[in-house]
């Protein structure tokens, strides 16, 4: 929703506007978030205090989860390395479109409102038909469209190559992230998640640093279409990776809506 509005405002105004305009909404939603109640019914002072043991317990907790849940982290980590895949390839959308095939400023804004469109249109189409598809279906199909979607960006020529692979990957997007969110939900006990997902961020974020500054080092020493090429390549190998393991036969049952 953000970037289809965001789109929108830069081709009726301007970007500087555009910026002013976001800034006061994230002003506004402080304020707003400032004036919500207290609900919290517990003692604030007992809660565990931000400390290295308590970062070693949370992954102590959460190497024993993964240990005793391979599968579970398996498809997980998957499923994060191809947000690192995409992240990286996003951090280099505004040079590749315009610089390598050549669109303007406007394309580019028209291209972001097109992609929000296309996830807004998914998101709907998703809350729709939920309890008709099970979430196997949303990881495979969101999963294997999304990266055609970055395969026809990575090859594109023109703004309409570039306007088809960035529906299709916007649209199921919202298929993916619907299907992964209630697999791990499902399969991550409710007393370690928050401690397990914390990990897994920090993992992430720390991975996604590293991997961002390669790839911007890689794209100084070959074309830059060639390092979306192979980036999206990767991710189409795990997203073959991910879809082999959801389908596993045997592993049914932790799709099983709860």
């Amino acid at each position: 929703m953000g970037p289809a509005i965001a789109g929108a405002l830069i081709l009726v105004t301007n970007v500087n506007i555009t910026l002013v305009i976001n800034s006061v909404a994230f002003l506004l939603a402080a304020i707003l978030l400032l004036l919500l109640p207290e609900t919290d019914n517990f003692e604030k002072n007992t809660a565990p205090k931000l400390s290295f043991k308590q970062i070693k317990d949370d992954f102590t907790v959460s190497i024993t989860f993964m240990r005793e849940n391979s599968y579970v982290a398996f498809v997980y980590i998957s499923f994060l390395a191809t947000t690192i895949f995409t992240f990286a390839m996003d951090t280099q959308e505004v040079v590749f479109t315009q610089l390598v095939v050549g669109l303007t400023e406007m394309d580019y804004s028209m291209l972001i409102s097109i992609t929000g469109i296309g996830a807004i249109v998914g998101a709907f189409l998703v809350s729709i038909f939920t309890k008709g598809i099970s979430i196997r279906l949303l990881i495979i199909t969101g999963i294997i469209m999304q990266t055609i979607g970055y395969l026809i960006y990575a090859f594109s020529w023109s703004f309409l190559s570039i306007a088809t692979g960035f529906v299709i990957l916007g649209f199921f997007n919202t298929f993916l992230n619907t299907g992964i969110v209630t697999f791990y939900q499902n399969n991550i006990p409710v007393d370690k998640m928050g401690r397990i997902t914390s990990i897994f961020q920090l993992f992430q974020s720390s991975v996604q640093i590293i991997f961002v500054l390669l790839v911007g080092a890689v794209a100084e020493l070959i074309p830059l279409r060639l390092t979306i090429i192979i980036l999206s390549i990767c991710m189409l190998v795990v997203a073959i990776i991910i879809t082999v393991a959801v389908l596993h036969p045997v592993k049914k049952g932790y799709f099983k809506e709860a």
